[in-house]
Formats: structure tokens, C-alpha cells, sequence
């Protein structure tokens, strides 16, 4: 059987995914996947930069705003939503597009990862939350440390949600999630992907679209959209850049102009960790967007990509390449 081409658009915030996954869709007769942790959630419109519906272009886009943020949300969820958004836009006979900067999430859904169904206990994760809150992550990490250590080593000592769900795994399943993953990349892919990153030669100027997006998102009312969710409980969804560091500020403890400074920095730190994930990845075709003079340059230099991939065939994106 035939693998099912995709094309994926991957990179760090702030990096013009979004613009570019629309456009491809435009010039391939796609419909986009999102690959997002967060914008996977109801009514995170503006602290997860969801597209508009002119960034969208027209073309459908699956896996935005289609879970309420009071649940916990996994990988594995994850995948089968996508698994089953790819059925449906294949059935259309349209090529599917993947666009996201959650690096985890295209890896799990494109190698074809698999997951045990009895790995996820709420009364565990209950207790483990209940741990963090009271003694702080460092226990929880050097626990996870003793338990797999590739694992502790791979995730940054602040995702609480990733360091608590490898524990949970482990206590539920008595595998760890390391032995898990190894054991399930011996399953082929159905799918034959064409990656695409985007990045920047100089990294000060990510930085500052991130910058310039964090003020725009605080004047578009992200504050107001944090109040409004400010006293629920949700361990995934509050992980969300811009929630956390504004509730110092809803709560006066701080001004907006520190929260502003905050978020950035975070979001600053996110992006290098994104970029970290997606260069260990040797398939993933790097375009520098600071070496482009403009949009339509990028546009050419990733139809360029896929179709040198012949995963759709010879040159069917009708751009010119040179």
C-alpha cells in the first residue's frame, strides 16, 4: 500500500508557519492540520496566536479551538484526532498539510507512534499534582531521574505537564515511557512526509517578531482573556505562554510592562527549545527566512522542497522554483 504524502511546515513561534502552511494549501489543493499543544483548546484565541480567518485564507484548517481547556490533553489524543483529520481529507482526494511548532506531536503522528490505552490514571496524576504544588518540581524531576533518565534528561525542568505525565505513565503501566517509545517505532509510518522548517540566520530577528507579536496579542486584550479563565483548574491548557505570567499582574502584583517583559522572555526561551527539537530531525529541509527578500521568495523556496520530494509528483505546485 501506498504511503499517504504529507507535507509538514514546522518551526518556533512567531515564525511565519501559519502564512506559509495557508499558501502551500493554496498552491497543493490542501487543507491544513494544525500541530499545536495549545491552540488545540476553545477560547485561547489570542495567548496561542490562532490564525484569523484571513490568515486562513480559505482553506480549512483542522484541530484548532476542539477541546475545552478545562481537560487534560495527551499525545496520544493528539494523534488519533490527526489520524482521523488526514482520513477525512483524503477522502476530499486533497493532500494534507501539517503545520504546528509542537515538536512532539509530529513526531508521535508521522512515525507512527503508538500508545498503550491503560496509561493514563487520573487518581496518579491527581496525586503527583498535588506533590508538585506542595514540594516544588525538583523531587518529581529526580524521581523521574531514577525512574528513565533519558527520559528526565530530554524535558526542560519546568514542564511540569510532560515531567508528571512520564511519571504517571511509568506508575500506571510499569514501563517506562523511554521503553515505550522504543518499542513502538517498530511500527511503520503510513505516512511518507516532506518537512519543512523555518528558522533565522540571525536570531535576534525571531526575537523580535516574538517581541513585536507579545505586544500586539497584550493590545488585542490578552489580560482580558486571562481574567477570564483566571480561576480555573487546568493542568495542559494553563501551561500556555502569557497565562501564567500575567496572573502576577491581574493579581497587581506586578506591572503590565514587567508581565510584557516576561512573557517574551519565556517565549524567547520556548522558541530556542522548539528549534533545539526540530534540528535533531535530519529530514526536516531548513528555510532561513532572513535570507529571502520577501514572502513570495520563501513561497518559491518551499514549493521547491516538496516538489524535489516527488511525495505529490513532479513539479505540481505550478510556482516557479528559480
Amino acid at each position: 500500500m501506498d504511503k499517504i504524502p504529507v507535507i509538514a511546515v514546522l518551526g518556533p513561534t512567531a515564525s511565519g508557519k501559519t502564512e506559509l502552511a495557508a499558501e502551500l494549501a493554496k498552491q497543493y489543493d490542501s487543507e491544513v492540520i494544525s500541530c499545536d499543544s495549545m491552540q488545540i483548546y476553545k477560547g485561547m484565541d489570542i495567548a496561542t496566536a490562532k490564525p484569523t480567518p484571513d490568515e486562513m485564507r480559505g482553506i480549512k484548517h483542522h484541530l484548532i479551538s476542539v477541546i475545552h481547556r478545562g481537560k487534560t490533553f495527551s499525545v496520544a489524543q493528539y494523534t488519533k484526532l490527526a489520524k482521523e483529520a488526514i482520513d477525512e481529507i483524503r477522502a476530499k482526494d486533497k493532500t494534507v498539510i501539517l503545520a504546528g511548532g509542537t515538536g512532539l506531536y509530529a513526531h508521535a503522528l508521522l512515525d507512527n507512534l503508538e500508545f498503550i490505552d491503560n496509561s493514563y490514571s487520573e487518581t496518579i496524576r491527581k496525586d503527583l499534582e498535588q506533590r508538585a504544588a506542595k514540594q516544588g518540581m525538583e523531587p518529581l524531576i529526580e524521581e523521574l531521574s531514577r525512574i528513565d533518565k533519558r527520559a528526565a534528561l530530554k524535558l526542560h525542568p519546568n514542564n511540569k505537564v510532560r515531567i508528571i505525565r512520564a511519571l504517571e505513565f511509568y506508575y500506571s503501566t510499569g514501563m517506562t515511557i523511554s521503553q515505550q517509545a522504543e518499542m513502538s517505532k517498530k511500527n511503520p509510518t503510513p505516512y511518507n512526509p516532506c518537512m519543512i522548517g523555518l528558522d533565522f540566520r540571525d536570531r535576534q530577528k525571531l526575537y523580535d517578531r516574538i517581541n513585536q507579536r507579545v505586544d500586539l496579542m497584550i493590545s488585542n486584550g490578552l489580560a482580558d482573556e486571562v481574567k477570564e479563565f483566571a480561576g480555573e483548574q487546568a493542568l495542559t491548557s494553563g501551561q500556555a505562554i502569557g497565562y501564567k505570567e500575567l496572573l502576577p499582574y491581574l493579581n497587581g502584583e506586578i506591572t503590565m510592562d514587567q508581565a510584557a517583559d516576561k512573557i517574551k522572555m519565556e517565549t524567547r526561551r520556548y522558541a530556542k527549545r522548539q528549534l533545539t527539537w526540530f534540528r535533531k530531525d535530519k529530514r526536516i529541509k531548513f528555510i532561513y527566512i532572513d535570507e529571502h527578500e520577501d514572502f513570495n521568495s520563501v513561497l518559491r523556496a518551499a514549493c521547491k522542497i516538496i516538489d524535489e520530494s516527488k511525495i505529490l509528483g513532479l513539479g505540481v505546485s505550478g510556482v516557479d522554483a528559480e
